[in-house]
């Protein structure tokens, strides 16, 4: 028992390799040919390929390698084509987008062009894999649970780069394209609006990420505890309840006084780990369309308690840069 482990296993169960269901005439065929790998059987199934991308995989990868190459390029550009200087700082290289004088128009190349040419590939690149990833579950009698979790990870981007500066009417309100700028951004924003510690869906976002890595640990973690049993065939254990569904059962009771079925822990950490990003999506949304400062939203509804007046006469820095009480 000891040598079949679900992690860096001494034993690998292989079969011939499998191909899939017949594809319907018409479509794309499956690319590559099937091969083992023992390093991927110690972290799942041995078989890699073939892979199916079909038009729309294509489609979005055509359109996230012309966004790539974009955003690259002007990075490179900006640091007069020298190789050297592109990977060293590369951290800090970006692509900034328009600046607030074009408003929502579109600016010339070299001012923020470019980001727009960059933010509509890969926007088009995320949505067709969507449709990829949708089409996929379909075709395959699945539900389509995936296809609205890659959603909700849509809303969020689409929130940052494009309804909310579309609300604020600029496109300067967006996130640039970079690694420590887009930090430099999401630290600029926080303070800009008050602290967005303040916002209710922030505070959502939080709860859902973390109670997202809670409820996937608990899960993995049972699994594999009775992985041995034979608790890694959910399916199985599922339709014919056997030692280690009763095992991980009895755990749970013991330890907390209740346990999830192996059907509902699965729908718990899904809804927790979409709602992280849609919630964090509608707190962007609100952010400077409608409350200019979360931490004086927060006292004016009691969320926090005001601050003591040390200094009387002295007026409040938040209520001079356009926030409000």
């Amino acid at each position: 028992m000891a040598e079949y482990q679900s992690i860096f296993t001494r034993v690998q169960v292989r079969a011939p390799a499998h191909l899939g269901v017949p594809i319907e005439e018409g479509e794309l065929g499956r690319v590559g040919k099937p091969i083992f790998s023992r390093i991927a059987g110690w972290f799942g199934d041995a078989q890699i390929g073939p892979i199916y991308l079909g038009f729309y995989g294509v489609l979005s990868l055509v359109c996230g390698l012309v966004a790539f190459e974009i955003i690259g390029l002007n990075m490179w550009a900006s640091v007069d084509w020298d190789p050297v200087q592109f990977v060293r700082q590369l951290p800090w290289l970006a692509l900034e987008p328009p600046g607030p004088e074009y408003g929502l128009s579109i600016p010339p190349m070299n001012e923020g062009g470019w980001w727009l040419i960059a933010g509509f590939f890969l926007t088009a690149s995320l949505l067709l894999w969507f449709v990829r990833t949708y089409r996929r579950a379909t075709e395959l009698g699945m539900g389509t649970h995936i296809a609205w979790a890659w959603a909700s990870a849509i809303f969020l981007f689409l929130s940052i780069g494009l309804f909310r500066p579309v609300f604020m009417g600029g496109w300067s309100e967006s996130v640039p394209f970079g690694i420590f700028a887009h930090l430099d951004w999401t630290a600029a924003f926080s303070v800009r609006y008050g602290n967005l510690y303040y916002c209710p869906f922030h505070m959502l976002t939080i709860a859902f990420l973390y109670g997202s890595a809670l409820l996937f640990a608990m899960h993995g973690g049972t699994i594999l505890s009775v992985a041995r049993y034979g608790g890694d065939r959910e399916v199985e254990q599922i339709t014919h309840r056997g030692t280690a569904a009763e095992r991980a059962a009895l755990f749970w009771r013991w330890t907390m006084g209740f346990n999830a079925t192996m059907e509902s822990i699965h729908r718990w950490a899904w809804w927790f780990a979409v709602l992280t990003p849609v919630t964090g999506a509608l707190g962007i949304l609100l952010t400077g369309t409608v409350v200019d400062n979360w931490f004086l939203w927060g006292e004016k509804h009691g969320l926090v308690p005001p601050y003591p007046d040390l200094y009387p006469g002295v007026t409040d820095p938040a209520l001079t840069s356009g926030g409000t009480q």
